[in-house]
């Protein structure tokens, strides 16, 4: 195998379960991994050190929650997975159907019921240079497991956060709808809010106007309106800030995008955060500014509501 995982006979049930089932299965060997073709223990998924999502973040990736056993949005993430893949020039080596095989094999084989997964397609083992054409073979893995952003407190009491020092890469640079492995200008920004103490970051983009977290897309609710900002701010159109544009036109309840600015934040009735991981979460307080009262506020409570009656109820896959 290319990428320097092990094999374990395929990856039908029986040759999964015999190997992983016994009482000696060590904590390192879950969850199991499916890379390139073949379910392998967490502590022998291997990457080579030549491969391009390692060396330059030469890749894209995709987020995905299962709530009940249901993939929530999955031809959602897979389009949008395709889409990051051809704006790189990346051949993604299997059909969307294929990917949903995989994505669901390797839930089963994790046995997760309510988790996270991780599709990760890499330009593949290359050269030690910049040049992609040098990687004839792309590279697959999709990890199944659990998440947790934020403490269960925060999603009761709202959450506070800065606005970071470090802007957005402009558009035209490196276009933020491509959701690649290469996060460092969020983890710098990440950075930032963890060295003040806190979780979360707004980044602006080059014209000083609200672009999103370094994880999560942001909104404000005005005089009973929920605002969020534009694509052409810089932004990844997220799956779960399509879902809550969704939700709020079900609840009747005004939405729309506009380009947003520091202060229009600060003065606020409520903010709150979406994102897979996170899902919906009150911002209490924005740098040192109060947000409304400081709390989750009537509009994000109804959203945050309705979003888990729906994805647990019947977590649609489309």
């Amino acid at each position: 195998m290319s990428r320097g995982a092990p094999h374990h006979g395929g990856t039908s049930p029986e040759s999964r379960e015999a190997p992983f089932a016994s009482a000696r299965e060590e904590p390192s060997d879950r969850p199991l991994i499916w890379i390139d073709g073949e379910l392998v223990p967490k502590s022998q998924a291997r990457i080579s050190v030549y491969d391009h999502g390692l060396l330059y973040g030469d890749g894209v990736f995709e987020g995905i929650r299962v709530y009940g056993g249901r993939v929530f949005k999955m031809r959602t993430h897979l389009e949008r997975l395709f889409a990051s893949a051809e704006a790189i020039r990346l051949r993604v080596p299997h059909a969307v159907e294929e990917l949903e095989r995989i994505i669901r094999e390797t839930i089963a084989a994790n046995e997760v019921r309510d988790g996270y997964v991780r599709l990760v397609v890499t330009r593949g083992v290359g050269t030690l240079g910049l040049d992609p054409t040098k990687c004839p073979t792309p590279g697959v893995f999709c990890i199944a497991d659990a998440i947790r952003l934020y403490p269960e407190e925060m999603y009761r009491d709202g959450m506070r956060i800065i606005v970071a020092r470090r802007p957005r890469i402009p558009a035209q640079c490196l276009d933020p709808r491509i959701k690649s492995c290469n996060y460092l200008n969020n983890i710098l920004a990440k950075l930032e809010a963890i060295d003040a103490g806190l979780l979360e970051a707004i980044m602006l983009n080059e014209r000083g106007e609200v672009a999103e977290c370094t994880g999560d897309n942001i909104f404000m609710v005005r005089k009973g309106e929920v605002l969020t900002p534009p694509e052409e701010a810089g932004i990844l159109m997220g799956v779960t800030r399509g879902f809550v544009l969704e939700l709020c036109r079900r609840l009747d309840i005004p939405c729309r995008e506009e380009r947003l600015f520091v202060g229009d934040l600060h003065a606020a009735d409520e903010v709150f955060l979406t994102g897979t991981a996170a899902e919906v979460i009150a911002v209490s307080a924005i740098d040192d500014a109060r947000i409304g009262e400081g709390k989750e506020g009537p509009i994000t409570r109804r959203i945050r509501e309705l979003f888990h009656e729906v994805v647990t109820r019947d977590a649609p896959e489309d």
